[in-house]
């Protein structure tokens, strides 16, 4: 999704190099980990595509959104989908 080249990866794991040199690791079930929530800055393009790699796998998704401040500085949040 993030245009990432694989790492070597081993066991459970698929990893992916960032370039500050983080390793993430992703592992498959029944590999017990308890979810975590990850935030990831990219520019508009790629997010365009990696949304529409999401969309036509059909992966579940939360839909599309984004966040600013009105004038008076209150947070307002756009969103395509309910949360659940």
């Amino acid at each position: 999704m993030l245009e990432l080249p694989e790492a070597p990866s081993w066991g459970p794991f698929t990893n992916i190099q960032l370039p500050d040199g983080v390793l993430l690791q992703f592992a498959e079930p029944p590999v017990e980990i308890q979810m975590k929530h990850y935030a990831f800055l990219i520019d508009d393009e790629l997010f365009d595509r990696a949304y529409r790699r999401l969309f036509d796998r059909g992966i579940e998704h939360g839909g599309r959104g984004v966040y600013f401040k009105d004038p008076a500085g209150h947070a307002i949040e756009l969103i395509t989908r309910p949360y659940l």
